[in-house]
This record gives C-alpha cells, sequence and structure tokens, in this order.
C-alpha cells in the first residue's frame, strides 16, 4: 500500500475522507462494524501547533505536551498522522463508537482516549480528514500493526500522534 497520497489510501480500500469538523456534527456515516482509521492531514497545509489544545483531561491529566515535542515528533512529509484500530476479536468496539469517542476527546470530555491526543494540539485541525476501513473482527490489530510496519519503513517512525514505542 502506498501512504503517499489519499487516492492510494482510496484505492486500498478506505473510504469516509471526512473533515473532522464534518463527523462532529454528524458521525452517522461512521460505520457501526469494527475496522481501521486514519487521521489525514489535508494537502499541502502547513502545521502549527497551540500550546493548549482541546483534548480533555482524563483522569485529571493534561493531555497537552509542550510544542517542542509536538515539532519533534512531525513528519512533514507524511500525509498519515495517526493510525487506530476500533475492536478486535475480544472488543466491542466499532468504528463508529470509537471515533465518537476520539472525537469527544477532542472535544474535550474526560473520556479514555489517551493515544492520538497530539492532533487535538494542531491548530485548524478541524481541516484534518478522517477514512476508515471496514474489516473483519480478528484483523483490525494485525492490519494496524502493518500500517504502522509500513510507515515506520518509510519514514523511521510512527505516525505523528502514535505514542506506541
Amino acid at each position: 500500500m502506498n501512504l503517499d497520497n489519499i487516492e492510494s489510501i482510496r484505492k486500498s480500500g478506505f473510504s469516509g475522507f471526512k473533515k473532522i469538523s464534518e463527523l462532529k456534527l454528524d458521525s452517522s456515516s461512521i460505520p457501526k462494524i469494527k475496522g481501521v482509521y486514519l487521521v489525514l492531514r489535508p494537502l499541502n497545509s502547513q502545521v502549527e501547533f497551540v500550546q493548549k489544545g482541546s483534548g480533555g483531561f482524563f483522569k485529571d491529566m493534561d493531555p497537552n505536551v509542550d510544542i517542542s515535542e509536538l515539532k519533534k515528533k512531525w513528519i512533514e512529509e507524511a500525509n498519515i498522522i495517526y493510525v487506530d484500530n476500533a475492536g478486535d476479536s475480544d472488543g466491542n468496539a466499532t468504528l463508529n463508537s470509537q471515533l465518537k469517542l476520539y472525537l469527544n476527546f477532542g472535544h474535550g470530555d474526560k473520556v479514555g482516549h489517551w493515544d492520538g491526543r497530539f492532533i487535538w494540539q494542531i491548530k485548524n485541525i478541524e481541516d484534518y480528514i478522517i477514512c476508515w476501513k471496514e474489516l473483519p473482527n480478528d484483523w483490525t490489530k494485525s492490519v494496524k500493526i502493518n500500517l504502522m510496519e509500513l510507515f515506520r519503513q518509510k519514514y523511521n517512525n510512527l505516525p505523528f500522534a502514535n505514542l506506541e514505542k
């Protein structure tokens, strides 16, 4: 799979491609099935970080980090800034429930979606795009791992907002 552009991501089976602002207003287009999802930066956009993002303080922990940390993690050439899965063979999460949780966290709600929190410190994050790929239950984790490995091979790092080591 080519991670360089939206068209190649679309050809590999991803759909949705909705702005975060659209999904915050109406999440009904997000399927209620398991799968993986990506957060993509808009084409030719320049990133700007804010010191205090919109992420929620889950368990009274501040989700914000210093801008210098965000700048170190940012990969200018990458379109994909976050990869995650919704559900696996042991879980009940769907793309719809997981993305709603993620969007609610970004709205400032005290919900547990700590991984991926860096995106909420991007100015104009509402213009960034979320797409998803529906998958059978037992594939979600392995597809996420494969996408992360492809990303790591190309950029020698994880996507910007993925905090796993």
